[in-house]
C-alpha cells in the first residue's frame, strides 16, 4: 500500500499542476431575482431546523415527528432551493441514507454514553460519504459495524490530539500505540481514550479478517501515516518548499476516502481507488480554501493559506475547480444500476462546494472574480454568510437537538 499511495500521490500532483487556473465551467448564471427565489426555499428549511432546535423531541414519537418534519422540509429545499430532479431527491430520501441518518446518532450513544453531539455530527459527515460510495459501488444504502467504527475513530483522535491538557509526550507515544494496534500487535490500551479507540478497531477486524482483507488495514495504516505527516503543515515559519504542502495536503484528503471505499467494499479496483484518492484530495482542497482565514491565522500551511494575503487566491480557486472536474470524469468506472443520479448531484455540488468556500473567503480573491462565481451560484454569498451566521449562534442547540436523536427507543 505505500508504493500504491506515492504513486496516487505522485499521479494526483502532475494532475493538480496540469489543472488549467483559467476560468472553468461553471454551469447557467443566475439572476439576482432568481437568487431571491431559491433563498427563501434555504430560509424556510432554515427556519424549521430552527423551530425543532428549540423544541427537541423527548419521546420516540416526538423523535419520528421531527425527523418526518425535517425530511419532507430537506425535500422541498432540494426541489425549489437547489434544483434538484425528483429522483435524485429519492435517492437521498429513500434509497437508505435517512435511515442510516436516524441510526448512527443511536449506535454511537450505545457505543459511548458520553459522546458529544458534536462529536456524532462529526462522525456521521464520513459515514454519508461512505453511503454515497456504497451507491457508486452497487451495494446496499446500510450502516455497517466497520463503517461505523472507522467514523467515529477520527473525532476521538482528533480531539485527544487537539486537547491542551494532554502532554505532547503522552499523544506521541499514543499515535504509536494506535499505529502498532492498526498494524495487527496486541497492544494493551493504558486510558479510557485507547479503550475506546482499540475497541473500534477491533469491530473493523470483527467483519474483516486481516488475511482475507489486507488492504483495508492498509488503508487505515495509509491515513495514520498521512495524520503524522500532516504535522508539518503547522510549521509556520517553513522556509518556501521546505515543506511538501501540496503533496501532504494530497495525501491527506486522498488516504482518507480511500480508506472509506476499502471499509465499505473490502477491496477496490485499481480505477475505483483512483477515483477515491482523487475525490478525497478534491474534498480536501475545498475545505482548505473554505478554512483559509483561521488557517492562515493559525500558521497552518496550506496551498491557499500560504498564498493568501500574498495574492488574490483566484488562480488557485480557478485550479481547484479544475482538478475537481477531472477527477469527477473517473466516475465512469463506477457502472452500478441506479448510481447516475448520484453521479449527477456529485457533478453539480463540486462546483457549489468550492464557489461556496470561496464565497466565505471572498476576502481573499479579487472582487470581479467572486462577482462571477456568484453569478453561478443559487445564493447570493452575502445571504449565505448571514445563513451561516445564524446557524453559528445556534450550534448548542442543533448539538442538542443531535443529543435527542441519540437517545435509543
Amino acid at each position: 500500500m505505500p508504493g500504491v499511495i506515492a504513486d496516487l500521490q505522485r499521479r494526483f500532483t502532475a494532475e493538480w499542476w496540469e489543472s488549467e487556473a483559467g476560468n472553468p465551467l461553471l454551469g447557467p448564471k443566475l439572476t439576482e431575482r432568481e437568487q431571491s427565489g431559491r433563498e427563501v426555499h434555504l430560509e424556510g428549511f432554515l427556519s424549521l431546523l430552527a423551530s425543532e432546535f428549540r423544541h427537541p423531541p423527548r419521546t420516540p414519537s416526538e423523535r419520528r415527528g421531527a425527523q418526518e418534519r425535517i425530511f419532507t422540509a430537506f425535500a422541498s429545499f432540494a426541489r425549489g432551493g437547489l434544483g434538484f430532479e425528483e429522483r435524485q431527491i429519492d435517492l437521498l430520501l429513500t434509497s437508505g441514507f435517512t435511515q442510516v441518518g436516524v441510526q448512527f446518532p443511536k449506535m454511537a450513544r450505545r457505543f459511548d454514553p458520553a459522546v458529544s453531539g458534536a462529536d456524532i455530527f462529526q462522525a456521521s459527515r464520513n459515514e454519508w460519504t461512505m453511503n454515497g460510495l456504497q451507491v457508486l459501488l452497487g451495494l446496499p444504502v446500510l450502516l455497517t459495524p466497520a463503517m461505523f467504527a472507522y467514523s467515529m475513530l477520527y473525532p476521538y483522535t482528533d480531539n485527544y490530539l487537539d486537547d491542551p491538557r494532554t502532554p505532547v509526550s503522552t499523544k506521541v507515544e499514543s499515535n504509536q500505540r494506535f499505529g502498532r494496534r492498526l498494524s495487527g500487535h496486541h497492544v494493551e490500551s493504558t486510558n479510557a481514550f485507547e479503550r475506546k479507540i482499540f475497541n473500534l478497531v477491533s469491530t473493523i477486524e470483527e467483519q474483516y479478517d486481516r488475511s482475507q482483507y489486507p488492504q483495508v488495514f492498509e488503508s487505515l495504516l495509509a491515513i495514520h501515516r498521512a495524520q503524522e505527516r500532516s504535522v508539518n503543515l503547522l510549521r509556520r515559519d517553513s522556509p518556501p518548499y521546505d515543506v511538501d504542502v501540496l503533496g501532504i495536503s494530497l495525501e491527506k484528503g486522498g488516504t482518507s476516502v480511500l480508506a472509506d471505499g476499502y471499509l465499505v467494499a473490502g477491496d477496490l479496483t485499481a480505477a475505483q481507488a483512483e477515483f477515491m484518492f482523487g475525490w478525497g484530495a478534491f474534498l480536501q482542497f475545498a475545505d482548505d480554501l473554505q478554512d483559509v482565514q483561521w488557517d492562515h491565522k493559525d500558521g497552518l500551511l496550506t496551498v491557499f493559506s500560504q498564498a493568501a494575503t500574498k495574492w488574490p487566491l483566484d488562480s488557485i480557486t480557478n485550479r481547484t475547480l479544475q482538478f475537481g472536474a477531472r477527477v469527477l470524469e473517473r466516475l465512469d468506472c463506477f457502472g452500478a444500476a441506479g448510481a447516475e443520479p448520484l453521479k449527477e448531484l456529485m457533478r453539480r455540488s463540486a462546483v457549489l462546494l468550492v464557489a461556496t468556500a470561496a464565497g466565505r473567503a471572498r476576502a481573499y480573491h479579487s472582487k470581479a472574480y467572486i462577482q462571477e462565481l456568484e453569478a453561478h451560484s443559487p445564493f447570493r454569498f452575502s445571504f449565505l454568510a448571514k445563513q451561516n451566521a445564524r446557524m453559528s449562534r445556534q450550534r448548542v442547540s442543533l448539538m442538542r437537538l443531535i443529543e435527542a436523536f441519540a437517545v435509543p427507543d
